[in-house]
């Protein structure tokens, strides 16, 4: 699925394409519809710039089993699991 934001609705917002994203992954992460991992990808972000980003609104960090097992993943396909 893919969704267009027109350059009006940007241009009404005053936002770039990319605060946009992270405007709805932040909203998504906070009412818990995205884990961690997935919103960082949303909003194009690194997991940990995502948290710097979350943490600089006062929003909490929820590390769930999808986290976890995201982590896990990521750390056998770099070699150090």
């Amino acid at each position: 699925m893919s969704i267009i934001i027109s350059d009006e609705l940007l241009t009404a917002t005053r936002m770039t394409e990319a605060e946009m994203k992270q405007e709805i992954a932040v909203l998504l992460f906070q009412k818990e519809k995205l884990p961690l991992a997935q919103a960082s990808r949303f909003a194009g972000m690194n997991r940990i710039a995502f948290q710097h980003l979350l943490a600089s609104r006062q929003i909490p960090v929820h590390y769930g089993v999808e986290d976890l097992e995201q982590d896990i993943k990521n750390l056998r396909e770099m070699g150090r699991l």
